[in-house]
């Protein structure tokens, strides 16, 4: 029963992904490309949670952590860029 919650959820995942690509590709701002490619990480992120919950390992929450961090960096670094124009000051 706890595989086909796990597809399930996979599923959802991934179709949320699509919508993601979506956005990214006919955004109509760069605003809204930063906030899909985002929302996009945080996919990613579940989908590897999901994937080590179904495997039994702890490996996978490490990358979902490393995941996440480089998310977080390059969500900051694109919005210092569309504000001031230079990452690094």
């Amino acid at each position: 029963m706890i595989d086909m919650a796990l597809y399930f959820a996979m599923g959802c995942f991934g179709v949320g992904l699509l919508f993601n690509l979506y956005r990214i590709a006919v955004g109509p701002q760069a605003a809204d490309r930063i906030l899909a490619l985002d929302t996009m990480v945080i996919n990613v992120i579940a989908l590897i949670v999901l994937y080590g919950i179904q495997g039994g390992t702890a490996t996978y929450y490490e990358a979902s952590m490393l995941v996440a961090m480089v998310g977080f960096v390059s969500t900051v670094a694109y919005c210092r860029f569309l504000l001031r124009g230079d990452i690094i000051e």
